[in-house]
């Protein structure tokens, strides 16, 4: 494995609605790991996604991905990318939308069965994605960013709204496709699930406001958990006079 990033954020600017959501951000995501992007609503982690996947327009500053620049061509089947609403087709059954996608990233067909495999929907494979519930449907979403067997996995907010069991077997499949050797860049606003990330990058205000493995932001703090740890680290850049977090924090 190389040990280049998979991802590398260099000074990055974005506007959205005629004002600043990330100013200046740097950020350096390590291969075959489950990078935890935390963040309250707000923050700007669905922006930074954006421009990963390479869909944000950007202000200044460069995204490179697993060598190329963000959204170039050379990186359609290597990235995959999971939007906060399940991007399905309703109509369609779940196997015909994994089909559907497969076909867009010249995967093989056998892919297929793998992939319901993998998110355990072979009992709903020959059922419209309409009819399924909003757990169901975000694993069917999560096949169809996985059918091109991608390198990079980016998910937004793929656990928001559902039960516990079910969050769960997802955090336990994120796991498994990383030791696998795949990169997962993984938002959520729940830090509870900070724990079962390899490392933490906690975003405020567009800010990168730490980058550590989950042990490490503990220690680093004394605080019990993620969110005390979150919150510990705003006081603290509060108090030493209101200054914005280190925006150029890279992985070592």
């Amino acid at each position: 494995m190389t040990d280049d990033p998979a991802v590398l954020i260099d000074g990055l600017r974005v506007d959205r609605g005629g004002r600043p959501v990330l100013e200046g951000l740097s950020l350096a995501v390590r291969r075959g790991m489950v990078t935890g992007l935390l963040g309250p609503s707000g923050a700007g982690k669905s922006t930074l996604i954006r421009a990963i996947v390479g869909v944000q327009k950007v202000r200044s500053g460069s995204v490179t991905v697993l060598g190329h620049p963000a959204g170039s061509p050379a990186l359609r089947r290597r990235v995959g990318y999971m939007t906060q609403a399940p991007s399905i087709y309703d109509d369609l059954t779940v196997t015909a939308n994994l089909r559907y996608f497969a076909r867009l990233f010249g995967a093989p067909g056998s892919r297929v069965t793998q992939v319901i495999e993998q998110v355990d929907l072979r009992a709903d494979a020959h059922r419209p994605a309409g009819s399924l519930s909003g757990g169901q449907r975000s694993r069917v979403s999560l096949g169809c960013a996985l059918v091109a067997d991608p390198d990079l996995l980016v998910l937004d907010e793929p656990t928001v709204g559902l039960d516990p069991v079910l969050r769960r077997s997802l955090w336990r499949l994120f796991g498994e496709l990383a030791s696998e050797g795949r990169t997962l860049i993984v938002s959520s606003h729940v830090m509870d699930e900070a724990s079962r990330c390899d490392e933490l990058v906690l975003l405020r205000e567009g800010a990168v406001l730490a980058q550590e493995s989950p042990d490490a932001l503990l220690e680093q703090t004394g605080a019990p958990d993620a969110e005390a740890a979150f919150l510990t680290l705003i006081d603290r850049a509060e108090q030493a006079g209101g200054t914005r977090p280190d925006e150029d924090r890279r992985a070592s």
